[in-house]
């Protein structure tokens, strides 16, 4: 296999116990092994995202039960991956030496560093012409989360309502595209101030979320998808139609309660997807339909700043905020 020069340690992000986002340490550490049917990728940019917040300070107390009862399993945090191939296995036949790719690691992971070592079978694809790093890095994890909650979850179809709860954050405007792209009627919660952007992105209607409570509204929504999980079930039930359905990116023993007794009355029923813990092959796919909806033009990444590795405590601070548009980027050194 081709081995990258001067590759004995790598920089990655750390974490070796909960906390604040003081506990993120950038340090050296040793290379990712690699095996016969691994690509070893040279990282170029990742992305902070909340669920990455939630992990790194076991914030919900339920995060623990995945990531490690008493410390971080994973001490390299990070999913999102986008770089070039800088070296592969012998039995590698899918990608070589130089390839724009992007993908996951989840639900390992360990993307927040230098050098990543994937299977070639991963959920992993060549990089469109026309894609540059920092937003592949931010699409991948936004497009893995939205597109099986709206697809298979909620089975979008044209004509439907939905309403995008957080819809100026990573997940919030890939899901308006998609809703849009898939025919449906997209009401958009968000900040005034970045109404512009979001109906820039295909939002037909737009809800302060300052001024007004869209949780008010009787039986006006097929879907509700809360992306960042600031509402429930039980406050937007009202809000939906019958046969409706209300979905969450955030784990909750209330959301999990509600998925235990099911549908009421009126068939409504609120659901918690974890689309991080989905096959890989199903990932894998989908990283495709990604590409390809990249590669014409009925998706793109918002970006709303990109740093570099060694503030990526600062990174972690202004995501908690919750008031960017779009995606924070970490840009890794070369």
């Amino acid at each position: 296999m081709t081995q990258p020069a001067n590759a004995a340690t790598m920089k990655a992000a750390w974490i070796d116990r909960y906390g604040p986002p003081e506990v993120i340490t950038v340090r050296e550490t040793a290379m990712p092994v690699m095996g016969p049917r691994d690509v070893l990728i040279r990282m170029r940019a990742s992305t902070v995202t909340l669920p990455d917040c939630a992990f790194r300070a076991a914030d919900p107390f339920i995060v623990r039960f995945f990531a490690g009862l008493l410390r971080p399993k994973a001490p390299i945090p990070g999913g999102a991956v986008a770089g070039e191939i800088a070296a592969v296995g012998e039995d590698v036949i899918r990608f070589a030496p130089g390839d724009r790719v992007f993908g996951t690691t989840d639900p390992n992971p360990s993307a927040m560093a230098q050098y990543v070592a994937m299977p070639e079978d991963a959920p992993l694809a060549i990089m469109p012409d026309a894609l540059d790093f920092g937003e592949a890095a931010g699409l991948t994890y936004s497009f893995l989360t939205a597109m099986p909650f709206l697809r298979d979850e909620a089975r979008l179809q044209p004509g439907q309502s939905i309403l995008i709860n957080g819809a100026a954050g990573s997940i919030g405007t890939v899901a308006v595209q998609l809703a849009r792209h898939m025919g449906a009627h997209v009401t958009a919660v968000c900040s005034a101030r970045n109404a512009d952007l979001v109906s820039s992105l295909g939002a037909d209607a737009i809800i302060d979320r300052h001024t007004s409570d869209f949780t008010r509204a009787s039986a006006a929504y097929d879907v509700i998808f809360d992306v960042v999980g600031k509402s429930s079930y039980l406050a937007c039930k009202k809000a939906l139609k019958p046969r409706g359905i209300y979905l969450t990116t955030t784990p909750s023993f209330a959301i999990l309660w509600a998925m235990i007794r099911g549908k009421d009355a009126q068939a409504r029923r609120g659901k918690l997807a974890t689309t991080g813990l989905r096959p890989l092959p199903d990932k894998a796919k989908d990283m495709l339909v990604l590409r390809d909806l990249v590669a014409k033009g009925k998706l793109h990444g918002v970006i709303d700043r990109v740093m570099p590795l060694e503030a990526i405590a600062e990174a972690h601070r202004y995501v908690e905020q919750e008031t960017k548009a779009g995606d924070v980027i970490i840009e890794m050194p070369r």
